[in-house]
C-alpha cells in the first residue's frame, strides 16, 4: 500500500450518507490529505445460513457487497468532484476493530472519523461498541462526530487538566493543544482553551465531606496554583488572555454549558486508558463523553494531530 499518510472514514453498514461524510471531506480539503472510506458489513442470519447452502450464502453475500461498493464509490465520487482524493472499500467482517488496526499497520493515518449517533430524546450520544475500543485502544487520534452543522468546524475547544496524575504523560496536556491548535488553523477556526477546576471533588477525595468547612484557605491556595499552571500552559502555547478559560465547578456540566454558550464544533479532549479490568477512559472524559454536547477529538499519550 502507499505510505502518504491520509484520513480514515469508518462509515457506517447502512448506505446512508451521514455527518461524517461532509466532516471527512471537509477535513481532507482543509489538510490537503488524501481520504480512504472503509465500510464493514456482517449478517450474523446470513452467515448461520451459509453453513447449510454455502453456495447461496456466497452469491447472496458478494451480491451485497457489490451493491455497497457501488454506492460507496459514487459517495466516493461526489467528493472528488469537491476536490477530495477519495478511495473506498467495504468489508465483510463480524469484529471490524482488528481490520482497522491492520489497516493502521499498513497505512499512516493522521486521523480517524466516525459518526456517532445522537439520541435526542434523551439528550445522549449512543457510542457503539466499536466507538469504545477506537476510544480506548487505537493508537491513532479519533474524532466521533455528531452533528451536521459546520462540516468545516468553526470552534475549536481544547480541554485540559492540570492536576494529571505521575501515570499520565506529563506533556499530555501540550499535545491537547497542539493537536487543537493545528485542527483549528487549517479550519480557520476559532480555538478556546479550558480548564475546570473542580475544588469539591478534590476536597471530598482527599479529606471526606466532614472536612469541607475546614478547608477553605488548602482550597484558595490549591485553586491559585492550579490557575497559575493552567496560565503558564496558555502562555507557553500563545493562547491569548480572551482564549483562556479557567472556570470552577462541576467538571462534565461546566463543559457541556461552555460549549452551548459558545457555539463549540469541536472538543479535543485526552483520553487514557486505565489499568486494570475495567479499562475506563477516565471520570471526567468518559462522562463527557456520554453527554458529548458536541463532536469530539479524542488524543492519546504520545500521539498528535498531523497537519
Amino acid at each position: 500500500m502507499s505510505q502518504t499518510q491520509r484520513l480514515l472514514l469508518i462509515a457506517p453498514s447502512a448506505m446512508t450518507r451521514t455527518p461524517a461524510f461532509d466532516r471527512a471531506a471537509a477535513l481532507a480539503l482543509a489538510m490537503h490529505l488524501p481520504l480512504h472510506i472503509m465500510a464493514f458489513d456482517y449478517s450474523q442470519t446470513l452467515a448461520i445460513a451459509g453453513l447449510f447452502a454455502p453456495e447461496q450464502f456466497d452469491r447472496a453475500r458478494d451480491g451485497y457487497l457489490q451493491t455497497h461498493r457501488q454506492w460507496l464509490a459514487n459517495q466516493a465520487g461526489l467528493m472528488n468532484k469537491h476536490g477530495v482524493e477519495v478511495t473506498s472499500e467495504v468489508v465483510w467482517v463480524q469484529h471490524p476493530f482488528e481490520v482497522i488496526l491492520h489497516f493502521i499497520n499498513e497505512m499512516p493515518l493522521a486521523l480517524i472519523i466516525k459518526d456517532a449517533q445522537e439520541e435526542s430524546a434523551l439528550k445522549r450520544v449512543f457510542f457503539t461498541p466499536l466507538d469504545w475500543q477506537l476510544l480506548r485502544d487505537c493508537p491513532v487520534p479519533v474524532h466521533l462526530v455528531t452533528t451536521p452543522l459546520n462540516p468545516r468546524p468553526r470552534n475549536v475547544l481544547a480541554i485540559i487538566d492540570v492536576l494529571r496524575d505521575e501515570d499520565q504523560d506529563p506533556v499530555f496536556n501540550d499535545r491537547i493543544i497542539d493537536a487543537a491548535a493545528k485542527l483549528a488553523a487549517v479550519c480557520e477556526a476559532g480555538l478556546e482553551l479550558l480548564h475546570v477546576y473542580d475544588w469539591t471533588a478534590e476536597y471530598v477525595k482527599d479529606m471526606g465531606f466532614a472536612a469541607l468547612p475546614l478547608a477553605t484557605g488548602i482550597y484558595e491556595m490549591s485553586g491559585t496554583a492550579q490557575q497559575e499552571a493552567f496560565a503558564a500552559t496558555a502562555e507557553r502555547h500563545g493562547v491569548p488572555a480572551e482564549r483562556r478559560h479557567f472556570k470552577e465547578g462541576a467538571p462534565v456540566a461546566s463543559i457541556c454549558k461552555f460549549v452551548a454558550d459558545h457555539g463549540t464544533d469541536v472538543i479535543v479532549m485526552g483520553t487514557v486508558q486505565h489499568k486494570g479490568l475495567s479499562k475506563l477512559l477516565g471520570t471526567t472524559a468518559e462522562q463527557l463523553l456520554h453527554r458529548a454536547p458536541c463532536s469530539v477529538l479524542a488524543i492519546k499519550p504520545g500521539r498528535v494531530l498531523q497537519s
